[in-house]
């Protein structure tokens, strides 16, 4: 039994399967929530070992959030699923479709959208071009006819762009940065600039959407504000899957958290789970810090005994 179901484990424990069927869900709700499956991924630049062996299930739903260390590979996990890099080996399945070595774009009309760490917006563009950019992707023509369409301002590239603003103000407005919608990229605050970024993403109609870093540099109050979104985003259909360092953040809205440390997935889990696990606690503060002496040593150090 264990042999033929081992691949249920990361949702389901085996005391939950009887007789071959899983009780907690059928198979086909189980096969809908199951939207992205990464088997074996690998990544080498040439002698360095920057990813190995990584083997990651995601729901649909939740909110995912990837942990570790500086250097851990985690932006380098995401360049391979959103095809900024070729994975050395492995297999990445979105949905049905196996999309491993795809390029950015078409990954993109799959579904898949990101943000990144170093914000990348046109920076003298508006901040309503710079999302009308993110819809393209779903709605570009052939060169020629977009072409002739521009330039002799015909009928079916007026009614696209007044479809393209529409949809672009609509994002601003859930993202609240609708009153700034004519200035240029480059002039908005960090927090907006971020925001801008994920306005962009969402304007492509992403199901997945990578957030690298997105709290970086934020100021708690941006940072409360960016975790309301994040919840918004999920009540919208899309399934966040975020890198963070802000781990307050991270335990105070991630469903399912995955660590990892030299390139390697090394736990994952709830908040509760991951904070507990001795591999993240050594990754994050030394092999000294999971032993039980320093364990007790810490804890002795934060609740001094009484005289």
């Amino acid at each position: 039994m264990r042999d033929s179901l081992g691949w249920l484990t990361p949702i389901f424990p085996y005391d939950k399967v009887s007789a071959g069927l899983v009780t907690s869900l059928s198979f086909l709700e189980m096969r809908d929530r199951m939207f992205l499956k990464i088997e074996g991924l690998a990544k080498r630049f040439e002698g360095l070992k920057a990813l190995e062996g990584i083997d990651l299930i995601l729901e649909k739903g939740e909110v995912h959030s990837l942990i570790g260390p500086n250097g851990a590979g985690k932006t380098t996990f995401f360049n391979c699923i959103t095809g900024m890099l070729s994975p050395t080996s492995g297999r990445i399945v979105f949905g049905s479709k196996e999309i491993t070595g795809l390029k950015p774009f078409q990954i993109t009309r799959c579904g898949i959208a990101r943000t990144f760490q170093n914000i990348r917006l046109f920076s003298e563009m508006t901040v309503l071009e710079n999302v009308m950019v993110g819809r393209y992707i779903q709605t570009a023509r052939p060169l020629v006819r977009t072409f002739v369409g521009a330039l002799f301002k015909g009928r079916n590239f007026c009614n696209q762009e007044n479809d393209l603003q529409d949809k672009a103000r609509q994002l601003l407005d859930f993202v609240g940065l609708s009153r700034h919608h004519k200035r240029l990229s480059r002039h908005l605050a960090y927090g907006d600039q971020r925001r801008l970024e994920i306005a962009r993403a969402l304007a492509s109609d992403p199901m997945l959407l990578l957030l690298d870093e997105p709290a970086a540099g934020m100021n708690p109050q941006e940072t409360q504000a960016l975790m309301s979104l994040i919840g918004k985003i999920r009540e919208r259909g899309v399934t966040p899957f975020l890198i963070e360092h802000n781990m307050q953040m991270v335990m105070g809205i991630s469903d399912h958290i995955i660590v990892l440390d030299h390139g390697e997935k090394i736990a994952e889990g709830d908040a509760a789970a991951v904070q507990q696990n001795p591999r993240v606690i050594e990754a994050y503060l030394g092999a000294q810090a999971s032993t039980p002496d320093a364990k007790a040593a810490s804890t002795t150090a934060k609740n001094p005994p009484s005289c």
